[in-house]
């Protein structure tokens, strides 16, 4: 479905049972809602879930950037509005995660819990080259050019040649990301710097790393942990960025405890 919130319309699916407990899943930069199909047969039977295209993404709107992540945050509680959910459980990967940390921060009372999915709280300042580049790449060559160093990130040489279709199909994502939406992300996760303030979250939650992960390493997410005070921290081996799908049983299995424990 589609759902108008403020200037913008965004993609919505939701499964699961109508009045179970809602869970709003949240994904990266560069894919779409499908990139949470490897959690929704298990989750969906208890949980009513909320997938929905990030701004810039999938088959929601796709505006002239930059956008910002307390935008992105704002919109996400007008979807809970337009949806009629006064609280639920925020999954984010990546830059779903620093949409979870500022809408945690920002509205704290409409969330059941919080998990933070192979991500960071922290771009540095001398990392604010790489995503310029990557913004002038989508802008003037669109995104194939990076398709295979954002691949030979997100999943280790061993799940890329065990699993060349799964691994293609996110490719697909990739590609069909728009370039305008895509670089109005970027800036959006260049400005992150949420660290200092973290420590006042108090919703249950759980910190989730896949411990190859090259973009948001372990100690990002530690360093997260660090601050939130009795959050859980679960390092998945052998995964890279997209913990949720290169293991995708052993995420489900800790994020359905996760939850679970926070009903």
């Amino acid at each position: 479905m589609r759902i108008s919130v403020g200037r913008y319309t965004y993609n919505v699916e939701l499964v699961g049972p109508e009045k179970a407990p809602a869970v709003m899943l949240s994904h990266s930069l560069a894919t779409d809602l499908r990139m949470w199909q490897p959690q929704i047969d298990a989750l969906g039977a208890r949980h009513r879930l909320v997938l929905f295209d990030s701004l810039g993404h999938g088959g929601s709107d796709a505006p002239h950037g930059p956008y910002t992540l307390e935008e992105m945050a704002g919109d996400v509680v007008g979807l809970f509005d337009a949806l009629g959910i006064g609280r639920a459980h925020f999954v984010g990967l990546s830059m779903g995660g620093m949409i979870g940390q500022t809408l945690a921060l920002n509205a704290p009372g409409r969330l059941l819990s919080l998990a933070l999915c192979d991500t960071t709280s922290r771009v540095p300042p001398e990392a604010s080259s790489i995503w310029d580049e990557r913004i002038r790449t989508a802008l003037s060559q669109g995104m194939e050019p990076l398709v295979e160093p954002t691949i030979a990130r997100w999943f280790t040489p061993h799940f890329r040649e065990r699993h060349p279709h799964t691994v293609e199909t996110i490719a697909t994502m990739i590609r069909a990301t728009s370039p305008v939406g895509y670089a109005g992300c970027c800036h959006a996760i260049a400005e992150l710097n949420l660290t200092a303030r973290i420590k006042a979250i108090r919703v249950p939650t759980l910190i989730l790393v896949g411990a190859d992960d090259p973009g948001t390493p372990v100690a990002a997410s530690e360093a997260i942990h660090a601050e939130i005070a009795g959050s859980r921290l679960e390092i998945i081996p052998s995964a890279a960025h997209l913990s949720n799908i290169e293991q995708a049983e052993t995420f489900t299995r800790l994020l359905a405890r996760h939850l679970a424990e926070a009903a």
